[in-house]
């Protein structure tokens, strides 16, 4: 969420950096302005009534020691006037800053400068590419067909259970999906990450303190009688962890890493980018976060990038970096990097990763801060990453590392698997 403050000083930039989400915010910009405006004059109304009234109060008590009853009454009347005005005030404070608060959950984050103008994915900018894309000498198999095949990973059996888009993993399919986790979990480790576990289930403040709420009803699960939500990655957790936290500088970096399923709902996605692994309802994922001083957030996001960029060449994946554009930029994000791998069978690029920074736009709904060096408080900033999304990861390992007679377990996740082969 933004600060206004932050909105009054910049407005005319932050109408110049929404271009690149393709939104005009200007009227909503003005109409915050606006609610601020009548918010600090109603407050300012209320503070001088108030303080008649204490100094009323005081007149009168004086007033009645004195014996002065009669003139005591008399400023009690006007007493009375102000006690009622004075909660048609706050009436209206309260309704001003709700509605306030409304349009400040419609404003999505600043995109950071260097993000590029662009409608869709289309217009991503690939920034690096590494690894070379495998060349068979047949017919390379999708994965679907390759976990039939195998025995790795029913989809049929997942649709009786629950429905489409919660596969089962199972023998070795289970056993390598359990190999990415730890070893994702051990790289994070190894990187500086704190591995906590957390809640599989938030409630609607945590929803908002990472902006899911009011923005991604539609996405997630919710369990009504209990108003919960179901989350859609560790990153809601994790994050609401640093909810109304003052921390100190001394506390910079905060790292935290862990693995969750994740529940996503994904309305309304059908045809052959769903097949599969490609999207699920159900998966699981490792995240890292990081809550960071606002100095240092953007030396962190290329730490991050990097981390995962030595993930997957430790797993011998083609891969491709893009710095989302505007137009596909989430709504809470600064700035986002996607991590693609490369999917031999599906011959297209497959999303694994997304590493944001959210500067202070989480922070803020978060009441996150610190106290800086003067003793001042802050707002932190933070990022996080998936460290990452495993189906995608798994459908990658399966059509890339396929051969006629089998497939092959990346080097790095045999001490995992305890097996070097699928299927030979």
């Amino acid at each position: 969420m933004l600060q206004i403050p932050f909105i009054k000083e910049n407005k005319e930039l932050i109408i110049d950096r929404y271009q690149k989400r393709n939104l005009d915010g200007a009227e909503t910009l003005d109409k915050i302005i606006a609610a601020d405006g009548k918010r600090i004059q109603t407050q300012q109304e209320l503070d001088g009534q108030l303080a008649e009234a204490n100094s009323l109060a005081k007149q009168i008590g004086d007033l009645f020691k004195s014996g002065k009853a009669a003139e005591a009454n008399a400023l009690k009347e006007r007493s009375s006037e102000l006690k009622a005005s004075s909660s048609e005030l706050k009436e209206q404070l309260a309704q001003t800053e709700e509605e306030l608060k409304q349009l400040l959950y419609l404003l999505p984050n600043v995109p950071n400068e260097i993000v590029p103008e662009g409608k869709s994915d289309a217009d991503n900018k690939i920034v690096s590419e590494s690894g070379a894309v495998p060349n068979f000498n047949f017919e390379a198999a999708p994965h679907w067909d390759l976990a039939k095949k195998h025995d790795l990973i029913d989809f049929e059996l997942g649709v009786k259970i629950t429905g489409a888009g919660f596969p089962i993993y199972k023998g070795k399919g289970a056993i390598l999906q359990r190999a990415l986790i730890n070893f994702f979990l051990d790289e994070a480790r190894e990187a500086g990450y704190e591995e906590v576990i957390p809640p599989h289930l938030v409630n609607e403040a945590s929803g908002y303190g990472t902006g899911q709420l009011p923005d991604k009803e539609g996405q997630m699960y919710h369990v009504g009688v209990d108003d919960l939500y179901l989350i859609p990655t560790a990153e809601v957790p994790v994050t609401n962890i640093y909810r109304d936290v003052i921390l100190k500088e001394s506390d910079f970096p905060i790292k935290n890493t862990a693995y969750t399923p994740c529940f996503r709902r994904e309305a309304g996605s059908y045809g052959k980018d769903v097949r599969g692994l490609n999207r699920l309802h159900q998966f699981d994922k490792v995240e890292i976060v990081q809550i960071q001083h606002p100095d240092k957030s953007y030396e962190a996001l290329d730490a991050m990038v990097n981390h995962v960029k030595g993930l997957l060449d430790k797993l011998g994946l083609p891969y491709r970096v893009a710095l989302l554009c505007g137009g596909d930029l989430g709504f809470t994000s600064a700035i986002t990097y996607d991590m693609e791998v490369f999917s031999a069978a599906q011959e297209k690029w497959l999303e694994v990763s997304s590493i944001s920074n959210f500067e202070t736009f989480q922070a803020n709904r978060l009441k996150l801060r610190f106290k800086n060096k003067e003793g001042k408080t802050e707002l932190a900033h933070t990022l996080n990453g998936s460290a990452l999304a495993l189906p995608r990861i798994l459908a990658a390992i399966l059509e890339n590392y396929q051969t006629e007679n089998g497939i092959n377990i990346p080097e790095v996740l045999i001490p995992y698997t305890k097996f070097k082969t699928i299927g030979a």
